[in-house]
């Protein structure tokens, strides 16, 4: 990767998102069960592999998440529950005491500048390669269908082919459930305010919901009752750990991220929605089908799956996916969403809120240090008071 980027080469984009006046919604505060966030600019979980070692969270990730307190919620990068779960190098987990420590550190952080935060849990399922489990072996899902046109970086940081996965037997299912859990109750001691189920972007509870994935003839296959089954259990087995009102699940509808599809999308994500609706959880987080993972592209010609499945859920609901201060506004004035999450602008404009409030100029981004790295092109974006 390149990683070549100074304070003195950042750029601005235009001041798109003007008047204040134009984001009076986006400043109100929302209240999520006996939390009272300050905002209703969110922050996405965001993948940035800078994690130290042994996958613990070191100090350029405690400095880069507290400088991003102001967002009215931050969900933490996609955290893994087990060695297994993981899919890239250098990606933080939750699931021994030295990262359950680390990451103390961050909310700590976080909460000491007035911040709120969740983890969102995270195992990748098919979309993995050996060599970063070789004690575990080749990567799992619920069929045996790989990825074809997928690459992913190996444990040396080298793009390679997909594997494979192992079909889940029930008791890898069984095994999956209580990683959950305790990755869960690992969040809760290092002392996030919740979690946040990674179910989006065809990693395995994904994998389970969608039908290109999945072609399992048992429980966890055919009907969406089945298909649903993996997710509703880990929820309820989270909910051992978390009050409702501080989880959250976030879903894909509509998008072909990693090979995803399904034949009857709306259909089945509404079911998925209404079973999480009847669950009362704080929140559903829907990825709008325009976006594809943290491609730049946008896809014509999909449907806005806030507007979509609002009528199905009556808790908090949250989109992300190429949003501007305009149109998130304009999101929460037609009641499709009740927040919005930004993630390649938190990623150079820590001081966000501020900025999309004030109608000031944004700091622009780099690519070239998304993934991996240093503390260039990651915690070294001004502020606009610095």
């Amino acid at each position: 990767l390149s990683l070549s980027l100074s304070v003195s080469q950042f750029s601005v984009t235009s001041p798109t998102h003007t008047m204040a006046a134009e984001t009076k919604l986006l400043a109100q505060p929302l209240t999520l069960g006996d939390l009272v966030l300050k905002n209703r600019i969110f922050m996405a979980p965001l993948t940035r592999m800078r994690a130290g070692p042994g996958f613990v969270p070191q100090q350029m990730n405690v400095d880069y998440y507290a400088q991003r307190a102001s967002a009215g919620l931050i969900i933490s990068e996609a955290t893994l529950i087990s060695p297994l779960a993981r899919g890239h190098p250098q990606t933080p987990g939750i699931y021994t005491p030295e990262q359950v420590e680390g990451w103390r550190k961050v909310v700590e952080a976080v909460h000491a500048r007035g911040g709120r935060m969740f983890m969102q849990l995270w195992h990748v399922g098919r979309m993995s390669h050996s060599s970063l489990h070789p004690a575990e072996g080749l990567p799992i899902g619920p069929s045996p269908i790989a990825a074809t046109t997928c690459q992913v970086w190996n444990a040396d940081w080298v793009r390679v082919p997909l594997e494979t996965p192992r079909e889940m037997t029930k008791e890898d299912i069984d095994v999956v459930v209580e990683q959950y859990r305790a990755a869960a109750a690992n969040a809760h001691a290092a002392g996030f305010d919740g979690v946040e189920i990674h179910g989006a972007n065809g990693y395995i509870i994904d994998q389970f919901l969608q039908d290109a994935t999945n072609k399992r003839t048992d429980e966890y296959g055919g009907s969406f009752e089945n298909r649903s089954r993996l997710l509703l259990r880990v929820l309820e087995a989270i909910l051992t750990v978390f009050p409702r009102s501080r989880v959250g699940v976030r879903l894909s509808p509509f998008s072909i991220f990693n090979e995803m599809s399904d034949t009857n999308a709306q259909a089945l994500f509404s079911h998925v929605i209404r079973e999480l609706d009847a669950r009362e959880i704080g929140y559903v987080h829907v990825i709008e089908p325009r976006v594809a993972g943290g491609n730049e592209e946008m896809r014509d010609g999909t449907p806005t799956a806030c507007d979509l499945f609002r009528p199905f859920f009556r808790g908090v609901l949250i989109t992300a996916g190429g949003y501007r201060a305009d149109t998130a506004e304009a999101a929460l004035a037609r009641h499709a969403a009740d927040a919005v999450c930004f993630g390649r602008l938190f990623i150079s404009n820590p001081d966000l809120p501020h900025r999309l409030l004030t109608g000031a100029p944004l700091n622009a981004y780099n690519r070239a240090t998304f993934y991996g790295g240093t503390e260039v092109g990651y915690t070294d974006y001004p502020a606009l008071d610095s």
